[in-house]
């Protein structure tokens, strides 16, 4: 295939200043790609958007600081390898890499249908049959992981995207930068990793973790997703631990009586505080409720909106907040054509404080949200930043009333 006259322009020029300026080699890759406007930043870098000059497809580049990452390069290797190998119609795809003299770039799939939660308020009816639909698309890409001896160890609903807006779009699982490949399918990994309220009781123990902390953290999401709300409310490591052990899951009447008994099996099957008494994805893939058989058909959205609603408003909001400090923490240079300058775009406006419609449900000590944990400091939190800070903060700059570039 002939390159574009452009392009072809673009990479001769590239190529010449790569060796005047000693760059590397791949850096020449840059002008296959036409840089956008920002998505999101993490503590080692960003995240922008891009086209494919060639193809016009739109991809989600991150653009990684070396300063940032120095003493830890593997990191970025790692991460790169695991990407290599994943080829799943329910995972997000892997594109390119190259690199300057200063940064890494990795460019994957931009999935522009926004976040699973999202798209489940904007529905106009959603049923049991549809919850075990989601769940299907979900499981089966652990599967998948799980087949490579693969662990996601992040797995949450903001990790959960729609590739475009459209209604049969795909779901695909992203950000897999804490996500580890096991040396055999038995290996125990011991540091901390995920987001509290979605993160295992032996991650949270340090006792030792793998595959079955993947199941965990599938059993929550299924939980929410067929009541909107989250099963363990505790705001600390202790609470919640004494509330797996001594309340167990809770199925409270109210918001639980038009749901199959089968679908409060397949979540007990996951959330077992015993990793080892956990199913397997291949034992949930068996499992009659995700056949469908015996999903009931009752309209279930008008309870979880509820909670999704007052939830959805609440991260929106944190996620600005994180974008701009993010920004700044970065202290990158405003002649960087890669790096942003400061603007209003990435102030966030306190217009948006409410947090109503939170859900009558029996309490624990405490009812406040999670946020993720264990990132300050830790290199295996490089890539928290990831492909679905695109749809987060359109939706967050809705929200609080930014206006984006």
């Amino acid at each position: 295939m002939s390159m574009h006259p452009q392009q072809a322009v673009s990479s001769s020029l590239y190529s010449i200043y790569g060796k005047l300026s000693n760059q590397p080699r791949s850096y020449e890759k840059k002008s296959l790609y036409k840089f956008g406007r920002v998505l999101g930043a993490g503590t080692y870098g960003i995240v922008k958007a891009a086209t494919v000059i060639e193809t016009g497809e739109q991809v989600a580049i991150k653009i990684i600081l070396k300063k940032n990452v120095k003493g830890h390069e593997t990191m970025v290797q790692d991460e790169l390898d695991l990407l290599r190998l994943l080829d799943h119609p329910h995972v997000v795809g892997f594109r390119d890499w190259f690199e300057s003299k200063d940064k890494y770039y990795i460019a994957t799939q931009l999935a522009t249908g926004g976040e699973l939660f999202d798209r489940i308020v904007e529905r106009g009816k959603y049923t049991e049959k549809d919850a075990v639909a989601t769940v299907s698309e979900i499981l089966e890409a652990v599967d998948y992981l799980h087949s490579k001896n693969i662990v996601h160890r992040d797995l949450k609903p903001e990790n959960l995207l729609y590739l475009t807006p459209e209604n049969n779009s795909t779901l695909v699982l992203a950000d897999f930068g804490i996500a580890k490949m096991l040396e055999n399918g038995n290996e125990v990994l011991t540091t901390m990793a995920g987001s509290f309220g979605y993160a295992a009781p032996e991650v949270l123990m340090r006792t030792g973790h793998g595959k079955p902390c993947d199941i965990w953290s599938l059993g929550i999401i299924t939980y929410t997703i067929l009541c909107g709300y989250i099963p363990f409310r505790s705001e600390t490591v202790n609470e919640f631990l004494i509330e797996v052990r001594e309340n167990g899951v809770i199925f409270h009447e109210k918001y639980w009586r038009d749901i199959s008994k089968g679908a409060k099996e397949f979540i007990l099957a996951m959330l077992q505080i015993n990793p080892d008494k956990r199913y397997t994805s291949k034992e949930l893939l068996r499992h009659q409720w995700i056949s469908g058989e015996t999903a009931t058909t009752k309209d279930l959205l008008p309870v979880i909106k509820e909670g999704f609603n007052a939830r959805s408003k609440l991260i929106h909001a944190i996620e600005s907040i994180r974008l701009a400090n993010r920004l700044r923490a970065l202290d990158l240079e405003e002649d960087d054509e890669d790096m942003p300058s400061f603007s209003s775009s990435y102030e966030y406006t306190s217009n948006s404080s409410s947090t109503s419609g939170t859900l009558d449900v029996p309490k624990t000590d405490s009812t406040k949200r999670r946020s993720s944990f264990g990132s300050k400091g830790n290199a295996a939190m490089v890539f928290q930043e990831v492909v679905r800070a695109a749809t987060r903060v359109s939706s967050a700059s809705k929200e609080n009333g930014s206006n984006e570039e």
